[in-house]
C-alpha cells in the first residue's frame, strides 16, 4: 500500500519537472590541457660499409673451384632392388576365375601366401594332418617353420559346428477360439 503512495508523489507532475530539467543550462566543460609538441624522429643511423656486402674475391674464386655431383636418392633405391627372381616364387595353386574381376597372380614372394594357397595348405592340414604336416607345407610354400606352425595352431578356416535340434519340450502354438 505504501508503494502505491510513494509511486504517485514520484509521478506526480513529471512532465513539468522533465521541461524544467532539460532547459536549464548546462555547465561548461573544463578546457583541455595543452598538448606539448612531439620531438621529431631521430635521424636514421649512418649507413655502414659490412664485409658482408663487400665481395670477397679469393673466397670467390674458390667457391668456382668447387663441382658438386650429385645423385637422386630414390632412382640409386631402384637399382639396389633385387631382381624378381631372386626372392618370388612361383603359385602352387589358383582359382580357375579371376575372384573379384582382380588380375590373377603368377608368383608370390618368399614368404607369403596367396589367400587360395593358404587356404588349401590349412584345409589340407585340417583334413589329413599325417600328410599335410608343417614342415611339409614351409617347404611347399617357402615359409618360416615357426610361422607355418603358428599359422596352423592359431587360424582355423573352417570350423562348421552344428547344434541338433531339441525335440522334447517343444511349445506348440495353439489357437484359441472366443
Amino acid at each position: 500500500m505504501g508503494a502505491r503512495v510513494v509511486r504517485m508523489f514520484r509521478n506526480f507532475n513529471l512532465e513539468n519537472r522533465v521541461h524544467r530539467e532539460i532547459s536549464r543550462e548546462k555547465p561548461l566543460p573544463a578546457p583541455r590541457h595543452a598538448a606539448a609538441p612531439r620531438p621529431p624522429p631521430p635521424p636514421p643511423p649512418p649507413l655502414k660499409v659490412s664485409v658482408r656486402t663487400c665481395k670477397n674475391d679469393p673466397l670467390l674464386a674458390l667457391l668456382r673451384t668447387v663441382y658438386v655431383q650429385s645423385t637422386d636418392p630414390a632412382a640409386a633405391a631402384e637399382v639396389r632392388l633385387p631382381t624378381h627372381s631372386l626372392c618370388r616364387r612361383p603359385l602352387k595353386f589358383s582359382l580357375p576365375v579371376a575372384p573379384y574381376g582382380m588380375v590373377e597372380l603368377t608368383d608370390v614372394p618368399k614368404g607369403k601366401l596367396t589367400i587360395a594357397e593358404a587356404l588349401k595348405a590349412l584345409g589340407g592340414h585340417q583334413q589329413q594332418p599325417q600328410t599335410w604336416t608343417p614342415e611339409k607345407i614351409a617347404q611347399d610354400y617357402s615359409l618360416d617353420l615357426k610361422d607355418t606352425k603358428d599359422l596352423l595352431e592359431f587360424f582355423i578356416p573352417f570350423e562348421v559346428k552344428i547344434i541338433p535340434p531339441k525335440t522334447e519340450n517343444r511349445i506348440t502354438s495353439s489357437k484359441t477360439t472366443n
